[in-house]
């Protein structure tokens, strides 16, 4: 496992793009978390906090499949570094303002998510580039996966390491500076500048024009449900078994299991279609949401949060193959953006549905929500499984034994424009 990885980073520029693009979207990744520790920090309820970060992800949605397409048409450094600093800009005003004015909040916040600089999808249509074999692109895919549970289990400890240190309003305004720097970090790299995207057919759709990435989306949509319901059940339970501190803990916990996942997942090649083996790992995600709802003491739950994460990585590096299966050529960046936007409005969907359940219902019903939404997010791949298996026509089709195990034609990566 640790060869095969060690081989994607030997490869110039590999852990450069990496580790910029995980700085670069570490302002994405805490958000949610910053904005409700922010908002509680000011006396706000719970319904307001999730209500913040719901707009910040709706506006984030918006923004990612737009600003991607911009990125296929006219480069990475014209787009990714004007929208990182106008999204730190204004989070620093929603900072600095306060929730004293709940129209200007909310402008902020939504401001800030608009902007959110495509860094994600960016770095996996820079993969093929960088690495010249598609095996590797696809490990890649996996280490990808993997070193953003990194972040998702750090990002949450450095936040409230900066609560604990200096307040809610400079942990806000410290992240978006760092994040600048990654984004900047990228952009001034040689593939970033070199890369452009492949010529792509004129339509107003783009890459939503393929219905297997919309069958894709439509199952994300519900993983992301999930995982943002359990950021706002975690606030009541942290709050009753040792505060701020817990919370950080539950928070890094699930990057900690997707993590541990992702690694097991990368240290093999897979053999098979991936939209079947999705479908598993789907399946095996829904069901280990389902012991939240115990809600044991802190260490308990700790290591329930951790299980909840385990196949969350393992199913978004299965489902990077499968985007790059289905996207129409010269939209990968857009294709990509679109997966990160469905998954980040499911989370928004399940921080806003989440706060009111558990102001109803306390922590138990705000834990039910992520077993329910796995659920359905099962059922969708379920029953639209003829639609996910069948590949985009636009698709170049090659039948290597490198790129399919089982000697299958197979489409060959769309995002395989050489910089």
């Amino acid at each position: 496992m640790a060869a095969g990885y060690a081989e994607i980073l030997k490869a110039r520029h590999a852990a450069r793009l990496l580790a910029g693009t995980l700085v670069g979207r570490l302002p994405n990744a805490t958000a949610a978390i910053a904005i409700v520790l922010y908002v509680r920090g000011e006396g706000g309820a719970y319904s307001l906090a999730g209500a913040l970060a719901a707009v910040y992800g709706v506006a984030n949605a918006v923004g990612q499949p737009l600003l991607g397409r911009l990125v296929d048409l006219y480069g990475q450094p014209r787009v990714q570094l004007p929208a990182a600093l106008a999204s730190a800009v204004a989070m620093a005003a929603f900072a600095l303002a306060g929730t004293g004015s709940l129209p200007l909040a909310y402008a902020a916040v939504a401001a800030a998510g608009l902007f959110t600089p495509p860094l994600e999808g960016g770095l996996r249509a820079l993969w093929p580039s960088v690495l010249r074999r598609e095996d590797q692109v696809h490990t890649a895919y996996a280490l990808d996966a993997v070193a953003q549970e990194v972040m998702f289990t750090v990002g949450p400890l450095l936040v409230t390491v900066c609560v604990s240190l200096w307040s809610p309003q400079a942990a806000l305004i410290v992240i978006n500076a760092i994040g600048v720097l990654g984004a900047l970090s990228v952009v001034v790299s040689p593939p970033s500048r070199a890369w452009r995207s492949a010529p792509r057919e004129a339509h107003w759709l783009g890459a939503l024009r393929s219905p297997g990435l919309l069958v894709l989306l439509a199952a994300f949509l519900f993983v992301g449900i999930a995982l943002g319901s359990i950021t706002v059940a975690s606030v009541p339970y942290a709050d009753d078994h040792g505060g701020d501190v817990v919370y950080g803990w539950l928070m890094a916990a699930v990057g900690l299991g997707a993590l541990v996942g992702g690694m097991a997942y990368g240290a093999r090649q897979w053999t098979g279609a991936p939209e079947r083996r999705l479908r598993v790992l789907v399946a095996l995600l829904a069901v280990c949401y389902l012991p939240l709802m115990l809600m044991p003491d802190a260490v308990g739950m700790v290591a329930l949060t951790a299980l909840a994460g385990v196949f969350l990585a393992p199913a978004l590096a299965c489902a990077f193959v499968i985007v790059d299966r289905h996207a129409p050529r010269g939209t990968v960046t857009e294709a990509f953006s679109w997966l990160v936007t469905m998954f980040t409005v499911g989370m928004s969907v399940g921080t806003g549905v989440a706060g009111p359940v558990v102001e109803e219902g306390g922590a138990l019903w705000g834990f039910a929500v992520p077993g329910a939404a796995g659920a359905v997010a099962l059922l969708v791949l379920l029953a639209t499984g003829r639609v996910l298996a069948v590949p985009a026509v636009s698709a170049v089709v090659a039948a290597s034994s490198e790129n399919d195990p089982n000697r299958a034609a197979e489409p060959r990566f769309s995002s395989g424009d050489r910089a």
